[in-house]
């Protein structure tokens, strides 16, 4: 977060930088010597920027490790359940339909597209299957996902004047500002709260569900409360950076390499190391072509790619 800090067309010291954070705490005065448009574009521009980025990151990196949980698998992440065809579909509906609506209706309607779509999957998935099955989930998540794509795509074709601003969303953004943080600020919190709550549930749940329910653990129903958490955080994160991709994938599958499996420990690490991640991908956008600027969709697919064939082999090896 330092680095991104420090990273920008205008130099600022080090020293200054951690001298105006210190003097914005409680019961703490101290002078960094910047001037009005340093202090401006230091605690306007670049520091929600980095607090967002750390945010989105850290709610998608551990709703994928929730996911993954519930699923056993490793190959499952945020988007799996239809979040993020149906956080598209809301906000190329607004920029469609009402372009020059408020800049905070397109992160709103992102984010009921997103529970939508997630509830949508979820309904149908429990009609077409046996109460707490994962694979009619999985599937109805597939179906719903194509459905709400191909309905966003016949909206963009009614308004191609639009499509630069759809895709610039659609590669992700975490530059909303303070605005932004506060938006979903609520929505990380619960569903953080729910995630790492269900942590121990999480590692019942990995032997098998005959031996969770001779544990006395309900198997549905921490299913239930892990993917509704994981849902509420993918669609929080979605809502204001629009699609970022592959973290809920590279994260949590690097976290229980250092870690061990245990979801005590991959949940929280996942938080701070999604966090981490993005904050370094939202950098190199920034740099990598500076003064242009990356979308950082493309940098985490750049990164994340290449690591998910790598992880589907070793998971084809090791059930071999």
């Amino acid at each position: 977060m330092l680095a991104a800090l420090l990273s920008g067309a205008a130099g600022i010291p080090v020293g200054a930088i951690l001298a105006e954070l210190a003097d914005k705490l409680p019961l703490v005065t101290a002078d960094s010597g910047l001037t009005p448009v340093e202090q401006g574009l230091l605690l306007e521009l670049r520091l929600p920027r980095v607090v967002l980025a750390a945010l989105v990151g850290g709610l998608l990196a551990a709703a994928g490790a929730g996911y993954q949980g519930v699923f056993r698998n490793p190959l499952a992440d945020p988007y799996l359940l239809g979040a993020a065809a149906g956080a598209g579909l809301g906000a190329t509906a607004v920029i469609v339909l009402a372009g020059d609506a408020d800049a905070i209706a397109i992160p709103v309607a992102a984010f009921a597209g997103a529970v939508g779509g997630v509830l949508l999957a979820y309904l149908l998935g429990s009609v077409a299957g046996r109460a707490g099955g994962i694979a009619p989930l999985v599937l109805a998540g597939v179906a719903v996902s194509s459905f709400l794509a191909a309905v966003q795509t016949f909206l963009q074709q009614l308004e191609v004047e639009e499509l630069r601003r759809i895709y610039g969303w659609i590669l992700g953004d975490v530059g909303g500002g303070w605005s932004q943080v506060l938006l979903i600020a609520p929505y990380a919190a619960v569903s953080m709260g729910f995630l790492l709550a269900y942590g121990r549930l999480l590692d019942v749940l990995a032997v098998g569900d005959d031996e969770a329910v001779s544990l006395g653990v309900n198997a549905v129903r921490v299913r239930f409360a892990v993917l509704f958490a994981a849902s509420l955080a993918t669609a929080s994160a979605v809502a204001v950076s629009g699609l970022i991709g592959f973290v809920g994938i590279v994260v949590p599958h690097v976290v229980r390499r250092l870690a061990g499996g245990s979801y005590r420990s991959v949940l929280p690490l996942s938080l701070i190391g999604g966090g981490a991640f993005l904050v370094l991908a939202d950098l190199a956008a920034r740099t990598v072509m500076a003064p242009a600027e990356l979308p950082i969709g493309v940098v985490t697919a750049f990164v994340g790619a290449p690591f998910f064939i790598v992880v589907l082999r070793l998971t084809r090896r090791s059930e071999t």
